[in-house]
């Protein structure tokens, strides 16, 4: 069906345009959310819907439609729009290359899952986590099956597809007064998801978060677990975005080919990765899917681009002109984020420190400076290598493109979340200011 909507499109508009990218998405998907215990939300979808990007007179117009009878229209439309931008002649097209083979990125089992599956998986997550004596606050289950079709007017045709699955679960516990809230989640290309081993380590927390202790305020060894992680990185990945870096909103705009992270770390954007939440043949434009090295043992390597930045920089796109669906047209973004050490350290190797399993407040560090201070959730001290006392509130402080020029792997499960694929991570010296 997707070739004929293409075959469509493609008439409609290449004798009246120099160049044209036709983007179809069809997509199947259970979408599951519970209010406590309660399933409040149960969604099967089904969607269509092609993009349609041409360029005329070294300008772009870009137009969409999910109604499959207003293909043609929506060709003559995205030439219309044309008239809206101004002339420029750094918009292109992807170029033929040899398309890459991906591996475990499909799971045939999303076939056969009917949604009283779904919510079965679901309920037993949740009456998991109720056996335990927490009380759940809220979870989720997700799954997904897309296929793309990508068609320009240089002969690009590659069609893409991929499953995902995801589950999540918040709980909260009281005992004698005390009260303590947790939150985890997975997602998988696979529905290999382990829902009641999830709801034990998140209901584990809660309980182990109870009978929290004041921290004084001092300089310590921080143990980020993957949330928390997660928080912080945000800031730093933001500068290795391309468009940040033309527009001077990075600070490592100059620093190409410099010492900007640990000499430990390398930092890799995977697109080809087995079994990545984020692998695929090609990007939203066409570009075929590669591995770019942003930091090589601690030296910054590379930038993110999509065609449209590259060009105006003189570079090579990295194949990240990323797009969610047909709706919107490619943006750079990350695909697979691998954050690989050559060296790992031990809990038992940190005498004096703070493992905190999340940050609050990271969205509203500055992206440009990298500083920030945040609240410390889930956090617990360290002593003598073992983990002591549940932390009160406390806030954390520091510069996130100083302590990556320090951090170090924490021996410890790699894990996906988002695009990010890391270990545990320790930074050092940071200040943890306690509050009773």
């Amino acid at each position: 069906m997707i070739y004929e909507i293409a075959q469509q499109a493609k008439k409609a508009i290449e004798n009246d345009c120099d160049a044209y990218e036709i983007y179809i998405d069809e997509s199947k998907s259970i979408q599951l959310d519970s209010l406590k215990e309660e399933l409040n939300f149960a969604k099967e979808e089904i969607e269509c819907g092609v993009g349609i990007r041409v360029i005329k007179d070294n300008k772009v117009g870009f137009a969409f439609t999910s109604n499959m009878d207003r293909i043609a229209e929506t060709a003559r439309q995205s030439i219309e729009n044309t008239k809206l931008n101004k002339v420029d002649e750094n918009y292109a097209f992807a170029e033929v290359e040899k398309v890459p083979k991906i591996d475990k990125v499909y799971d045939k089992k999303f076939n056969d899952l009917s949604l009283d599956e779904s919510i079965e998986f679901l309920k037993t997550t949740i009456d998991t986590a109720l056996e335990t004596g927490c009380e759940v606050t809220g979870a989720g289950f997700s799954a997904s099956e897309g296929r793309s079709l990508l068609l320009n007017s240089n002969g690009v045709s590659i069609e893409d597809e991929g499953t995902g699955f995801g589950i999540g679960l918040s709980v909260t516990i009281q005992e004698e007064g005390k009260i303590a809230t947790a939150y985890n989640s997975e997602s998988s290309r696979f529905f290999d998801l382990e829902g009641e081993k999830l709801a034990n380590e998140v209901c584990d927390l809660a309980k182990s978060s109870l009978d929290t202790k004041p921290i004084e305020t001092d300089d310590y060894s921080v143990m980020l677990d993957y949330f928390a992680a997660i928080g912080l990185l945000q800031t730093f990945l933001g500068a290795f975005n391309g468009e940040n870096v033309m527009r001077g909103r990075s600070i490592l705009k100059d620093k190409m080919n410099t010492e900007i992270a640990s000499p430990e770390l390398t930092l890799t954007d995977n697109s080809l990765l087995e079994k990545g939440m984020y692998t695929s043949k090609c990007d939203g434009e066409g570009s075929v899917s590669q591995k770019t090295d942003l930091i090589k043992d601690g030296v910054l390597s590379s930038f993110l681009y999509d065609i449209y930045t590259a060009n105006k920089v003189g570079e090579k796109t990295t194949s990240n002109g990323l797009r969610g669906s047909y709706l919107t047209t490619p943006m750079i973004a990350p695909t697979n984020l691998e954050f690989k050490f050559s060296e790992m350290k031990d809990l038992e190797e940190i005498d004096k420190g703070v493992l905190t399993t999340s940050v609050l407040g990271a969205h509203t560090a500055n992206p440009i400076s990298g500083d920030f201070s945040v609240e410390a959730s889930n956090a617990f001290k360290i002593e003598n290598g073992e983990l002591t006392d549940p932390i009160n509130k406390a806030m954390i402080s520091g510069n996130i493109f100083e302590i990556m020029r320090k951090v170090e792997g924490i021996s410890s499960e790699i894990k996906q979340y988002g695009s990010f694929i890391i270990p545990k991570l320790l930074v050092h010296d940071l200040r943890v200011v306690g509050q009773n």
